[in-house]
């Protein structure tokens, strides 16, 4: 089960790294969708540590939940969750550098509280 954990968490640390890439490239869209991506397979990681099992959902609030994360994290996790709709589904969505930024930073501060979940 480890293995699968850790798959899960280099996955969503590149996503990240990935969505810094597309910032850089003005990319912003898929920057703010790999942001949320990055979020949603940290989380994974730490549910599948815990439950045992991958669930499949997009909803990071509902993985917060039931992952107990405080309610500052699901504050994140529910902006994160947005970008996952607009920016795959919105054509008109418009990002701006600042709005991927805060994505950015949004997903970074959810991965970290997951990596310290992960060690506990």
């Amino acid at each position: 089960m480890m293995e699968e954990v850790r798959f899960w968490l280099k996955k969503g640390e590149r996503d990240l790294d990935s969505a810094r890439f597309n910032l850089e490239g003005k990319r912003y869209d898929v920057a703010a969708f790999l942001s949320q991506q990055a979020a949603e397979k940290a989380l994974k990681a730490l549910y599948i540590l815990k439950h045992k099992e991958l669930w499949k959902i997009h909803d990071l609030v509902k993985l917060g939940e039931k992952l107990s994360a405080p309610n500052d994290i699901l504050a994140l996790c529910e902006k994160l969750t947005q970008h996952y709709i607009t920016a795959r589904y919105n054509i008109d969505a418009e990002y701006t550098e600042s709005d991927v930024r805060e994505a950015i930073d949004d997903s970074s501060k959810v991965i970290e509280w997951t990596k310290k979940k992960l060690k506990s």
